[in-house]
């Protein structure tokens, strides 16, 4: 769809590596992706008001995502010195959330009846979130949630997208996306 293709080229001009549009139908949820939040290895959970358990209840969230019409889902892929190489990984997420909110700007345009920004890890928006400090969030008009506190299997929805998850080498990959009507 000509439509379609438009939306994916101006995701690729604010700098993502591929984009492409499906049908919520072809994204894989499930439940036990929570699981691995609660197990704190990114030291957000409970921490950050867009990720769990502060994101709202899995169910819901899956449910809330299968209602959307369709998902622009929108890649990066940066090249790490090694395998190890967990600054330039760190310094990937930075530019991976400034191409984020790049394309949030870009899509907020669209004349969508709806839409839903996700992104890679915990919303990033502010230095510090004001869950820290117990404040209630200080931009809910901006925060983007993850993919994975919507219960996305984010290497089965690259497949969908026609995708790679793993790009190679000494390189970073990381996902984001826009559910939208029209």
């Amino acid at each position: 769809m000509e439509f379609f293709d438009s939306l994916c080229k101006k995701a690729t001009e604010k700098g993502a590596f591929k984009a492409a549009v499906i049908p919520t139908s072809e994204v894989s949820v499930d439940a036990s992706f929570r699981t691995l939040c609660e197990q704190n290895v990114c030291g957000s959970y409970g921490k950050n008001w867009m990720c769990p358990p502060d994101a709202g209840d899995i169910y819901e969230l899956m449910a809330a995502l299968k209602s959307y019409e369709y998902i622009l889902v929108y890649q990066s892929v940066n090249t790490l010195e090694d395998s190890y190489d967990f600054e330039g990984m760190a310094e990937a997420a930075v530019k991976h959330h400034k191409l984020m909110y790049g394309i949030r700007e870009e899509f907020e345009k669209e004349d969508f009846k709806r839409k839903l920004f996700l992104g890679a890890g915990g919303c990033r928006l502010c230095e510090v979130c004001a869950k820290r400090t117990n404040e209630p969030c200080r931009h809910p008009d901006k925060a983007t949630p993850s993919l994975e506190a919507y219960g996305i299997n984010v290497s089965k929805l690259a497949a969908a997208a026609g995708m790679k998850y793993i790009n190679g080498v000494n390189t970073v990959t990381y996902f984001g996306a826009v559910l939208f009507d029209i």
